[in-house]
């Protein structure tokens, strides 16, 4: 007997501890936050207060969300935490961090950040294409910043180290309300490409659609 989708309840957003160098950044956590409390839906986070994290989640408590940090305890001099979310686990590694963001959470949108949101979406990338989960996952991509990354992920791929990911594993967004609607329908994506909400804007889109 087929199974339907479980109904999405909570997203996981994996984001910077820093503002980055545009404010456009910095918007995009807040509106992203407070999009995800309109909708009711559980925000889990990193457990900060600085960057991104920090205005992701005020954003989301200030809206009426409910907001759940998990934050390891060597970070918590460095990021601080905030007194308005609703539940804060504090862990002992960034390995349990990221197993309990991933079973609190539905979905995961990635707004920018460092080589630690890297590592969060990654992972999420590698266990969605082994088949491990079907969770949606949606990249934010706000002022063009993940289009370096799928361009790594097409020449992987064109250089014979990254089969064509698996339909349904990860969707681009043009902006955070498109990948909160997104992550609530599970996005699919084109059969062996990463989807593109706006092919427009990815002139590559016409080259593949030939190949």
């Amino acid at each position: 007997m087929a199974h339907s989708p479980s109904p999405i309840r909570s997203v996981c957003v994996f984001c910077g501890a820093r503002d980055g160098a545009a404010p456009i950044y910095a918007d995009a956590a807040a509106a992203l936050g407070a999009a995800l409390a309109r909708e009711g839906l559980d925000l889990v986070y990193g457990g900060g207060s600085a960057g991104l994290m920090g205005r992701v989640a005020r954003a989301a408590a200030a809206a009426g969300g409910r907001v759940v940090g998990v934050i390891p305890k060597f970070l918590l001099p460095s990021e601080g935490t905030l007194a308005a979310i609703d539940e804060l686990i504090v862990v002992d590694s960034m390995h349990e961090r990221k197993r309990i963001m991933f079973e609190r959470a539905d979905a995961f949108i990635a707004l920018p950040g460092g080589v630690g949101t890297l590592d969060e979406l990654a992972e999420q990338i590698v266990w969605g294409q082994l088949g491990r989960h079907s969770k949606p996952i949606i990249l934010a991509d706000v002022n063009g910043f993940w289009r370096p990354l799928l361009t790594l992920l097409d020449n992987m791929r064109d250089q014979g180290f990254l089969h064509d990911l698996q339909p349904g594993v990860m969707q681009v967004a043009g902006s955070v309300e498109e990948a909160v609607a997104l992550a609530t329908r599970g996005g699919m994506v084109d059969a062996g490409r990463v989807a593109r909400s706006n092919p427009e804007t990815h002139p590559r889109d016409a080259l593949r659609s030939r190949r």
